[in-house]
């Protein structure tokens, strides 16, 4: 697949609607690498104002799935089959930072790293995902 053109990239987010709404935003998509962000946002938060672990998580996920739409086929397409996040600290002001990169992209899975840093490049958290490659024959 080529990498994709500015427009496209703002597609890909308009493609998830629950990222869209959290207001994930795409900074860069290439096949060797993913990058966004999300703003810190009082109605993201938890207990003492730290963003919510699920808000966190739906970034790394974003850009996980976009990193693993880079490496399909025409007609392919991904279902996340694992996931696991480790979280290491909170965030309670400014943008979370997403870095996304593959670590296998294989005709019937494809596995993603995410890293998630704060404005003071703190890694906040990280999630590795596995995803089903699913054809049109399936």
């Amino acid at each position: 697949m080529t990498e994709p053109s500015s427009d496209q990239t703002h597609l890909l987010i308009a493609s998830m609607p629950l990222a869209e709404s959290l207001g994930i935003h795409l900074d860069s998509a290439e096949a060797h690498e993913v990058r966004g962000h999300l703003d810190w946002a009082a109605s993201l938060c938890t207990l003492g104002g730290y963003l919510h672990g699920g808000a966190i998580m739906t970034l790394a996920d974003s850009l996980g799935a976009i990193c693993g739409y880079l490496h399909l086929s025409d007609g392919a397409t991904t279902s996340t089959i694992e996931s696991t996040s480790n979280f290491f600290h909170g965030i309670r002001a400014g943008r979370l930072h997403g870095v996304c990169r593959p670590l296998h992209a294989g005709r019937t899975t494809i596995t993603v790293r995410t890293e998630l840093f704060d404005d003071q490049q703190r890694l906040v958290a990280h999630t590795t995902q596995t995803q089903a490659v699913l054809t049109e024959q399936e």
